[in-house]
C-alpha cells in the first residue's frame, strides 16, 4: 500500500512538472512577435487577365487571400460575393484593399475560366491560376488543405470535387499574414477585420 502511495506522489508531481512545462511555453510563444517575413513563399502564377502574377502583387496594400475552385457549389462563391460585398463597405472608392481568389483545381481552372467565374461575381476580386505543380507549391506555402474528393468512390478517375481550407487571409501592405475571416463569419465582425487591416496598412 505504501509502495501504491508513493507511485500515486511520483505521478503527481511528473504531471505537475509536465504542465508546468508546457504553461512556461504557452506564454512565452504567446508574448512572442508574429513572423517578420512575409506569408507564404514566393510564386509566379497567371492572373485571370493571362498575365504573369507574382507574390509581389500582394504587396503594397492590404490583401485578402482565398483559395477556392470554380465547380465549388456554395462556399467559394458565396465567400466571394460577400468579400466582395465587405470591400465595397469599407473601401468605396476601391483603392486601399485588394483581394485574389487563387484556384486549388488548376486542371480545370484555367485563367480563361477564372476570368469568366471571378468576373461574374466580383470586379473587385482578380483570380489566379497556373500550372497545377506551381499551384500546388502556393497551397502547401500557405498552409492551405485542398484535397481532390470523386464524387463516385468506385470511379477515382472520374468526376472530382476539392475539400479545401475556406477562410480567407488577410496580408497586411508587406505581405505578413494578419488573421483570416472565417467561413460564415459575423458580416460586422468580417467588415470589422478588414477595416482594422486597412487602418495598419
Amino acid at each position: 500500500m505504501k509502495n501504491f502511495r508513493v507511485a500515486v506522489w511520483v505521478a503527481v508531481i511528473i504531471v505537475a512538472a509536465v504542465l508546468g512545462w508546457l504553461t512556461l511555453n504557452i506564454t512565452k510563444t504567446r508574448d512572442m512577435p508574429l513572423a517578420e517575413g512575409p506569408f507564404g513563399v514566393p510564386f509566379t502564377l497567371v492572373s485571370q487577365s493571362g498575365e504573369p502574377i507574382t507574390e509581389q502583387a500582394l504587396r503594397g496594400k492590404p490583401t485578402a487571400v482565398f483559395f477556392g475552385f470554380t465547380h465549388c457549389p456554395e462556399v467559394c462563391p458565396t465567400t466571394l460575393f460577400e468579400l466582395s460585398g465587405w470591400m465595397e463597405k469599407v473601401d468605396p472608392a476601391g483603392d486601399k484593399i485588394q483581394a485574389y481568389f487563387v484556384t486549388v483545381d488548376p486542371e480545370r481552372d484555367t485563367p480563361e475560366i477564372m476570368n469568366q467565374y471571378v468576373s461574374n461575381v466580383s470586379k473587385r476580386i482578380t483570380g489566379i491560376s497556373g500550372p497545377p505543380e506551381k499551384v500546388a507549391d502556393v497551397i502547401k506555402g500557405f498552409r492551405v488543405y485542398a484535397k481532390k474528393v470523386p464524387v463516385d468512390e468506385k470511379d477515382p478517375n472520374g468526376e472530382y470535387t476539392m475539400d479545401h481550407t475556406a477562410s480567407v487571409f488577410l496580408l497586411d501592405s508587406e505581405g505578413r499574414f494578419a488573421g483570416t475571416i472565417a467561413y460564415g463569419e459575423n458580416p460586422d465582425t468580417a467588415v470589422k477585420k478588414l477595416e482594422n487591416l486597412i487602418s495598419k496598412g
